[in-house]
């Protein structure tokens, strides 16, 4: 216990520290990456450009490209029909009665409902939330919200830190911002955004819960070729340097490191497992098991889409300024911007896998 007390302290210390400590190095004043609620947009972003794009794209297809061979290469084995086996349970039937209600009212402008417009997001994903365990019980007989109530329960106070620590770094980088929070006092703005942040984690685990009831999805990343890396206690004091220089230095330049963002935090963690000589997201593919690395971020990208898609038409939402990237929009986000949920929903299950009563790895 108290070396994993000290490893958390160490991680917190690392991620909240490293980008400030960067600014200060640089000589820039603190005050606005300290502003709260945070409504200056101090960071002047660089125009979009085709051949970071381009190589972006080019970078992101080589990275993809594995899942989409092993996915090929998968033989069916059926169970991708979501209503097979038992009936959905009642409290999916709620979710999705709050689901549909509420993107209802998210998306219309009723006078009767002016007062409660901006506060839409939250019962849209406890809908979701409720909706994705259901499809899981109905597909295995099991569903984390059942079967391990006090994790469930604990993933919503942990996902509000959470998503708080990645406001904190978007002050650095400043890649999006919330319409019309600047006339809430900074009370009103934190209890506002904390219940939406809260909906994070326990929507992303639970979408890798449900994706890992497809046998086709199962099939197709286990038991495969073993990739094993020499001289990992090396290669994990390697990328723990790196990653952390990569966070140290965002507030200094965030035109060109805003992807540190979602990559640093998750290398920094998974590099410290790996000095303690721990299991990491990573270590399936040793065995050849690559359900830890793809199913969470394809949860990740799921959950996404889904934010990206209830955000366009709310009227409480935020809006993108991404350097050098910041074209061929889907609702909101650039198209290349969708990638970055391919490792966060790596980090909420790295982050998740903290709390007790976490498996160490999916199936």
């Amino acid at each position: 216990m108290t070396r994993r007390a000290i490893q958390l302290c160490l991680i917190v210390v690392l991620l909240i520290g490293l980008p400030m400590l960067g600014v200060i190095l640089a000589g820039k004043p603190i005050e606005p990456y300290l502003e709260f609620p945070p409504v200056t947009q101090h960071v002047e972003h660089a125009p979009f450009s085709w051949s970071t794009s381009i190589g972006l794209f080019l970078f992101i297809a080589v990275m993809v490209s594995p899942f989409l061979v092993m996915m090929m290469a998968a033989p069916p084995r059926g169970g991708m029909d979501l209503m097979r086996g038992r009936s959905l349970a009642w409290w999916g039937w709620l979710g999705l009665g709050i689901l549909v209600l509420a993107w209802t009212l998210a998306w219309t402008r009723f006078t009767w409902f002016e007062l409660l417009q901006p506060f839409t997001f939250t019962p849209l994903w406890i809908g979701y939330i409720l909706v994705v365990n259901a499809l899981t019980y109905r597909r295995t007989g099991h569903c984390m919200m059942l079967d391990r109530v006090g994790y469930f329960v604990s993933l919503f106070p942990l996902s509000a830190v959470l998503w708080w620590f990645f406001e904190y770094l978007n002050r650095f980088v400043q890649n999006w911002h919330y319409i019309g929070v600047s006339e809430f006092t900074p009370v009103e703005y934190f209890l506002h955004a904390t219940l939406p942040f809260s909906t994070v984690l326990p929507a992303v685990l639970g979408t890798i819960e449900c994706l890992e009831s497809f046998p086709r999805l199962d099939s197709a990343l286990r038991d495969r070729i073993p990739v094993e890396v020499p001289h990992g206690m090396a290669l994990a004091w390697a990328v723990l340097g790196l990653s952390c220089a990569g966070l140290l230095g965002i507030g200094i330049w965030p035109d060109y490191l805003f992807p540190l963002v979602w990559v640093s935090p998750l290398l920094i963690i998974t590099a410290l497992q790996g000095v303690c000589g721990e299991e990491t997201v990573f270590s399936g593919v040793a065995r050849g098991d690559w359900r830890g690395v793809w199913l969470p971020s394809l949860a990740g990208l799921t959950c996404g889409f889904f934010w990206e898609l209830w955000n366009s038409r709310s009227l409480a939402h935020w809006v993108y300024t991404v350097p050098y990237v910041h074209g061929w929009q889907i609702f909101e986000m650039p198209l290349l911007g969708y990638a970055g949920y391919l490792p966060f929903g790596l980090e909420c299950w790295v982050v998740a896998g903290l709390l007790p009563g976490a498996r160490a790895k999916t199936g």
